[in-house]
């Protein structure tokens, strides 16, 4: 059986004074004044043995107290937003990290091969830059000039590249693994495997660059001590991707693959019964160099004048009662109030400020799930300052907790999409019923939350300010752990 996520807290100690040092003097002074007297031997030696007691008091609560604290059940926190840096002498007490050193057939020369990666044409621009892809130089007049180097058209599954790349400059990254308290396995499953997943290949093709790194990673010492549970890697594409159940069905089986089942999985989706699943966000195309670029795109966003009170980006699917097909429509029918992207085709493809600019005029931006639950479109929006609307819990509430506010309410706004369908909700009613108060709250909400969203251009990331990448780092230390402490195992 699986541990859960989060535990139950211990129950509250009972309540003591406020005071509780006046009231031990008062009953002190009660006790002693009427029979004590200084001139006395007798009295001097009672009180040396009050004066005892009272420090055997004290003594013994302040060992309870600390042995409370430290068997108390951790719970799955949530870092703060923009928390600082810790100082050097406590930067790495939830651990050290060794990067494993794969065989480049797992990593880089994928990359070096990016032209092989997609069927329809190279994909070497979108895995430029340490895989944020080109500068987005068109964003010239949507966003402050400054900023527009912090803008790229990066590819929604560069997450591994990513994460490669930002592990290898981590304050708490070590050369010696014998110190290491987690391992990282910087393996391009996403990459290795997106080359298959359109073609007609075999289910061996498709697994097989998981079966060498698995093979490769279970023959080092560190494996065995744990037996996996220490280890961790990033995912760049949805967990479906990876879950093939049939050798004729989509995707690759290496999430199913034995061997996989107690390493930690980074990845912009997350099965939401499984526990080594963690959701990461997508990658967007802001990658601030400096924490005065998040900073000043924070407030770019604030005082932005949006003209829209709604808005939807995205294309229909040949599927029936196609949800998305149904907003489109309920969009250019509410031209007044919802601002329209089609993005039919590859209208939406890196490359268009459409999307940017829509979110940046929008008080609320419309996300139905995509081709899965989630869709990249979610942070985009939220890094705009726009305020989501979800149709499905699965969208978000269960798969970014780390990185989202604990309140849905306080950042978001949920419409059951059934009550869209039959028309006994109307999504423009819905939104109109906040007031500016409330819209002002969750824009706030949103617009703090966006350090937790980004992923920073620099490889020594932001300095006091902690982005997605630091977020999740400390997540998995924290996670490692605390399974360490109470024992998880299979």
């Amino acid at each position: 059986m699986l541990p859960y996520s989060k535990l139950p807290s211990p129950d509250p100690p009972p309540k003591k004074s406020k005071f509780p040092e006046l009231d031990h003097k008062s009953s002190l002074n009660g006790l002693i004044y009427p029979t004590l007297s200084l001139q006395s031997p007798r009295s001097w030696l009672l009180l040396v043995i009050l004066l005892l007691q009272v420090i055997f008091v004290l003594v013994l609560r302040s060992v309870s107290m600390s042995f409370s604290t430290s068997h108390v059940a951790p719970q799955q926190s949530h870092p703060e937003i923009s928390a600082s840096v810790p100082r050097v002498s406590d930067q790495c007490e939830l651990g050290k990290i060794y990067v494993y050193d794969l065989p480049k057939a797992l990593n880089e020369d994928l990359l070096q091969n990016c032209h092989e990666l997609n069927p329809w044409g190279s994909r070497c621009d979108m895995l430029l830059n340490d895989g944020f892809g080109r500068q987005a130089n068109a964003l010239n007049g949507v966003v402050p000039e400054n900023l527009v180097p912090a803008w790229h058209w990066t590819d929604q599954f560069v997450l591994e590249i990513i994460f490669h790349r930002r592990i290898l400059n981590h304050r708490c990254r070590t050369l010696e693994p014998e110190s290491a308290a987690a391992f990282y396995i910087p393996f391009y499953v996403g990459l290795a495997v997106g080359k298959y997943l359109w073609s007609d290949s075999s289910a061996k093709a498709r697994d097989m660059h998981c079966d060498m790194m698995l093979k490769w990673v279970q023959d080092q010492p560190y494996w065995n001590r744990s037996d996996g549970w220490d280890h961790f890697t990033a995912m760049g594409r949805i967990t479906w991707d990876f879950r093939r159940s049939k050798d004729e069905d989509w995707g690759s089986s290496c999430i199913y693959k034995k061997a996989m089942r107690n390493i930690t999985r980074l990845l912009i989706e997350r099965n939401p019964w499984d526990y080594f699943d963690v959701g990461v966000p997508y990658p967007t195309g802001f990658h601030p160099r400096s924490e005065s670029d998040v900073t000043q795109w924070q407030d770019y966003v604030r005082s932005r004048n949006r003209s829209s009170l709604y808005c939807f980006a995205g294309a229909t699917r040949m599927v029936k009662n196609d949800f998305r097909s149904m907003l489109l429509s309920h969009c250019k029918n509410e031209s007044g109030s919802c601002r329209v992207v089609d993005c039919e085709g590859t209208r939406c493809m890196n490359g268009t400020s459409a999307i940017l600019e829509t979110f940046l005029d929008s008080v609320f931006c419309l996300q139905p799930r995509g081709d899965s639950f989630t869709r990249r479109s979610i942070f985009d929006c939220m890094v705009a300052g726009s305020i989501p609307v979800f149709f499905w819990k699965r969208s978000a509430y269960f798969q970014y907790a780390w990185f989202l506010p604990d309140e849905p309410r306080s950042y978001s706004v949920f419409i059951d999409r059934n009550e869209v369908r039959n028309g006994t909700k109307s999504i423009k009613a819905v939104l109109e019923s906040y007031s500016q108060e409330d819209v002002k709250r969750m824009r706030d909400k949103v617009i703090d939350y966006i350090p937790k969203f980004i992923y920073a251009k620099s490889r020594e990331g932001l300095g006091t300010i902690k982005d997605a990448f630091d977020v999740a780092i400390d997540g998995v230390l924290r996670r490692i752990k605390e399974q360490q402490e109470l024992g998880f195992k299979w």
